[in-house]
């Protein structure tokens, strides 16, 4: 006698089997997320939900007990378990450690920030026209506080090195990154550096990035979810040793595995309301920071109007 699982027994199943798997569990917080970038694309979905919640927010990881952590993650609470179980640890609680001395010395987490300016600005009650706007506006500010501590000077200065050095400046970016590319075109061409935007239109994107050379690079921006040409385009690209430098929402994008310069710019909800703020401003500090270099003036670099004579 057979018995047919559904498809949610059968991932229950795997879990399980991954929890099952016998290992020395990391024991730094930049191991445990190095094993599960090397393990994300082999995890289950409920697995990689629960890996994705992590890596955007370990501050949250490191106060919220495993029922609000599950909630988060869209998961059961066994789920989180049997998660951390996978790793090598005895349960939630040990992998929850490793968040938790990574807090003692790291930044405020975003939503720690969003709550701290929500009473500054007494605005966590106010759900009128002008507290859409004020809650928009908190959101934007603890974005950009969260990049300030999250990007590295290592990143921008390799970034600017490649759109330095490259001869043209390829550019892609679809539904909701589109307006980050636009921006980035219009800069990069008023600095006069040759750029060329794979528009989406006439669906000749994939068609205009068979020309890239390897003097050439690619600058690429995406969202959760990921438009998939803009994805298949830098997968392409890579294979013929063209740089990559992206904005991405997550180290775990799929943009990631592909960049020689990643910016994870986390999206803590995935709401209409989504803001650029974050993205945009980076963009414009990578063109002003290459615009340094190429007037040969570091201190008051310019970057000129169209209506400019």
């Amino acid at each position: 006698m057979s018995f047919r699982m559904d498809g949610q027994e059968t991932m229950k199943v795997s879990e399980k089997k991954q929890a099952a798997t016998t290992q020395v569990p990391p024991a730094t917080y930049e191991e445990l997320i190095r094993v599960i970038h090397d393990r994300y694309a082999r995890l289950s979905n409920s697995y990689q939900k629960i890996a994705l919640y992590m890596t955007q927010n370990p501050n949250d990881v490191a106060v919220d007990s495993v029922h609000v952590a599950a909630g988060k993650c869209g998961v059961h609470a066994s789920g989180c378990v049997r998660f951390a179980q996978s790793f090598g640890y005895q349960g939630y609680r040990d992998l929850q450690t490793i968040f938790r001395h990574r807090l003692s010395t790291a930044a405020l987490g975003f939503s720690a920030r969003v709550r701290a300016l929500e009473e500054e600005l007494d605005t966590r009650e106010d759900r009128s026209e002008m507290g859409f706007m004020r809650d928009l506006i908190v959101r934007d500010i603890s974005s950009l506080q969260e990049l300030l501590a999250n990007v590295t000077a290592q990143q921008i200065a390799r970034a600017v090195d490649l759109m330095e050095q490259a001869d043209t400046i390829y550019l892609i970016g679809q539904l909701r990154s589109a307006p980050v590319v636009e921006l980035l075109r219009y800069m990069l061409t008023m600095l006069g550096k040759r750029a060329v935007l794979l528009d989406a239109a006439g669906g000749l994107a994939t068609h205009m990035a068979r020309v890239m050379l390897p003097t050439d690079m690619l600058f690429a921006v995406s969202f959760r979810f990921y438009a998939s040409e803009v994805v298949n385009i830098v997968e392409e690209t890579v294979t013929r040793n063209i740089p990559v430098v992206a904005i991405s929402d997550s180290t775990l994008s799929p943009l990631a595995r592909n960049a020689d310069v990643l910016f994870s710019v986390p999206e803590h909800e995935y709401t209409f309301s989504r803001s650029l703020a974050a993205p945009m401003c980076l963009t414009q500090a990578l063109v002003v920071a290459l615009a340094s270099r190429l007037q040969n003036e570091s201190r008051k670099p310019r970057i000129p109007v169209a209506t400019q004579k």
